[in-house]
């Protein structure tokens, strides 16, 4: 059983990543009572780690180092090296984000360790951590646990809860120097498509538009409904085909996974593409004209209906139960 395990925190428009809290709670469990590192890169690292303490961490390493205010492969490569020099940890856990899945593999392959990808829960069985992760677009699932060496693995977002939050927690915050260069690329501006908003990936509750929102104008009312109920909207990629939304968006087996409590598919089909991103949702609520439709047959709840009809609807009645 692992001893030390490392964290990687991540931030993201000033904000600290929920994942992180989630990416803890697996190291508690991985470390059996050792210890658990936080590492915060980037900018105001320092000021985000005591969040990360009191969430479980004993203590977290920092760096702002100019190289490191943006993540880029090759900058975080080099400083996850250094502190895995300095700290010779047992395990490392992330979060299964867009930067943890660029960054895992090509650590696990220059330390020379095995990776678990994508994992969705984790057991301790005769002192080996055994991670579940899904398989065949979440058609099954597997139980993978590394027996020798470095236990190094990324857990997939709103899967493993995290840890009540303990304000009265303390530990040691430290700021270390790393050394940066040789870089092959340089992030000199970021343009973003879309607005601000609940992160996709993190959202609780998800209404996702397909097809059958027939234009971007379509989406308005899946926007309003996501506003009231605290969420983010995606769509299938077939919307995002038809120009009606940004691809950054797109839910499925080309987009992005997902697993929130509730997804609200509005105008949505069900093809298996779509529904390998989504199928893991706690509780999926479909709405379609066609009785036949193939999302009715992964659905917990089917409303038979125009989207445009119901999500109005939907949303006057939820405005009701939050006021």
């Amino acid at each position: 059983m692992a001893k030390k395990v490392i964290v990687l925190g991540e931030t993201r428009d000033g904000e600290i990543r929920n994942v992180t809290f989630e990416a803890i709670a697996a190291a508690k469990k991985v470390a059996d009572g050792g210890e658990v590192v936080g590492v915060l890169f980037g900018e105001n690292a320092s000021g985000f780690a005591n969040e990360m303490i009191h969430y479980g961490a004993d203590r977290v390493l920092t760096s702002e180092h100019s190289d490191l205010k943006q993540y880029t492969t090759d900058a975080y490569q080099q400083a996850i090296l250094q502190v895995c020099d300095q700290e010779s940890p047992e395990g490392i856990i992330f979060g299964h984000t867009s930067s943890g899945k660029d960054l895992a593999p090509r650590l696990a392959a220059k330390l020379g360790s095995g990776l678990v990808s994508d994992a969705v829960d984790i057991e301790i069985e005769g002192g080996t951590a055994v991670f579940t992760r899904p398989i065949y677009s979440g058609k099954a699932f597997e139980k993978k646990s590394i027996e020798d060496g470095l236990v190094f693995a990324t857990i997939r977002p709103n899967n493993i809860a995290s840890l009540e939050k303990d304000e009265a927690r303390s530990g040691e915050v430290q700021s270390i120097d790393v050394d940066i260069k040789d870089l092959r690329t340089i992030i000199k501006e970021v343009v973003k498509k879309t607005a601000g908003g609940v992160d996709l990936s993190e959202a609780k509750v998800i209404v996702a538009g397909g097809r059958g929102v027939k234009s971007d104008e379509g989406f308005k009312p899946l926007y309003e409904l996501a506003e009231v109920l605290g969420g983010a909207v995606g769509a299938s990629r077939g919307a995002c085909d038809a120009e009606y939304c940004d691809y950054a968006l797109q839910i499925g087996q080309t987009g992005k996974v997902v697993t929130p409590d509730l997804y609200i598919a509005a105008g949505l089909s069900g093809a298996i593409q779509h529904l390998a991103g989504m199928s893991n949702s706690k509780v999926i609520v479909a709405i379609n004209k066609d009785p036949e439709a193939p999302i009715f047959e992964v659905a917990d709840y089917g409303i038979v209906g125009d989207l445009f009809e119901v999500i109005p609807l939907l949303t006057e009645e939820f405005k009701k139960v939050t006021a």
